[in-house]
């Protein structure tokens, strides 16, 4: 005689939970609920990595636009400074020297640069925001 076992698949959430008889109705079942009988909403990392990635790349889109719809605004109603501000320093060479120095000199030939810098959190219109460009300007260039 030849027995057969067959496989039955379980899957999660489908089980129920047998905790116990009531007499009539009236009394309460004490005890806990095996994992399987109650349904939890659980959701994958992937989905949940893929979300997040979504709602990140929406934000930075919606401040993108955000800001340059100020900017342009901006350009309407001009004030000095804003939303264009021009910045002028010396223009500083950093020569590197045989013995490993650094000599810094000012360029003979451009003495000064001007950089134009748009008040914005990110580049528009072909220019770099101001708190990137304010900290750089006074950097040497070097050689």
């Amino acid at each position: 005689m030849r027995v057969v076992l067959s496989r039955k698949l379980f899957l999660p959430g489908g089980a129920v939970a047998q905790l116990g008889a009531r007499l009539d109705g009236i009394e309460e079942v004490v005890g806990s609920n095996p994992i399987g009988s109650t349904k939890t909403d659980v959701i994958p990392s992937l989905v949940l990595a893929k979300r997040s990635f979504i709602a990140a790349v929406s934000a930075l889109a919606i401040l993108h636009v955000g800001d340059y719809l100020s900017v342009r605004l901006r350009m309407i109603h001009p004030k000095p400074a804003d939303p264009f501000e021009s910045l002028t320093a010396p223009r500083v060479l950093a020569i590197q020297e045989k013995n490993g120095k650094i000599e810094y000199q000012i360029d003979a030939q451009n003495p000064e640069q001007t950089v134009t810098c748009v008040h914005s959190l990110f580049p528009h219109l072909g220019y770099s925001p101001c708190w990137y460009v304010k900290p750089r300007i006074n950097q040497p260039i070097p050689m």
